[in-house]
């Protein structure tokens, strides 16, 4: 009998990335180095480190909007540029990137717009959205009406609305208060647990990586390396117990010693390097 199962490809598979801008000049910065990075379908990976070690930079060359100077980087099985002209991805910034002038639902809609979905398909699949983030009620606001929190949970509704397999995020929750910021941790795993998406998720805050994260990876102050990888297992469903939880101050203090240990490997390096 043929085997006829399909190949399972992870969602990221990074092989010996390095980035550097201006390369060739006396202005070259070495931005990451040697990054092998393997995310699984369904984990949800946070990646942090100090400013400045390579991480939106890293977010950046799985989305393909820019070109590693050295290595690989495949989704989904494909070669990162194809999967972006496939939209086998989403993204959500700091800044929610709502357009002004369309109203909650036109906003949802555009990425199905500019995949030629007909106008039912979009208004169904943005109501659909809207559920989804429990904002069915402000499809007919315009962005300025919402608050902070609202608009950001209308940008991952946006994200998510072709059904893309991976979400990439970049501190997407970075400019709210930490009241909100909690809130919406919760609500975006409840989302992506039931649209089923992997997420990679960078990060400054360490109980906001430990909170989130099936893995942790930890980078080095730049070039950027990755210094570890940490396993998270408090459990897929995480609420406000999870913050008082011993496992989660365990984790937290993990991470954190990860993040000194690498900035005292990158000083060793340094200090080689002379």
């Amino acid at each position: 009998m043929t085997d006829t199962a399909q190949p399972v490809h992870p969602s990221v598979d990074a092989r010996g990335v390095a980035m550097s801008f201006n390369q060739g000049t006396a202005e070259q910065v070495d931005a990451l180095v040697d990054v092998d990075l393997r995310i699984e379908s369904g984990a949800f990976v946070s990646l942090i480190g100090p400013s400045g070690c390579g991480k939106s930079t890293l977010l950046r060359l799985i989305a393909n909007l820019i070109e590693p100077t050295a290595g690989q980087v495949m989704v989904n099985g494909k070669d990162a540029a194809q999967a972006r002209l496939d939209q086998d991805y989403g993204m959500a910034f700091q800044q929610s990137g709502l357009f002004d002038w369309r109203t909650v639902t036109k906003n949802i809609e555009l990425p199905l717009e500019l995949k030629g979905w007909g106008k039912a398909e979009r208004s169904a699949r943005a109501a659909e959205m809207l559920e989804l983030v429990k904002l069915a009620d402000r499809g007919n606001h315009m962005p300025w009406q919402l608050s902070g929190g609202q608009q950001q949970r209308i940008a991952i509704a946006r994200a998510l609305a072709a059904h893309p397999p991976l979400l990439l995020m970049d501190e997407p929750f970075g400019a709210l208060d930490e009241m909100t910021r909690e809130h919406m941790q919760s609500e975006l795993l409840d989302i992506c647990a039931a649209a089923n998406t992997t997420v990679v998720f960078v990060t400054h805050s360490i109980p906001e990586a430990v909170y989130l994260s099936t893995q942790v990876v930890v980078m080095s102050a730049g070039p950027g390396r990755i210094t570890d990888v940490i396993d998270v297992d408090l459990g897929r469903t995480r609420d406000e117990d999870t913050r008082e939880d011993d496992g989660f101050y365990k984790k937290v203090t993990e991470v954190r010693e990860a993040l000194r240990g690498g900035d005292h490997e990158r000083s060793t390096h340094r200090s080689e390097d002379r």
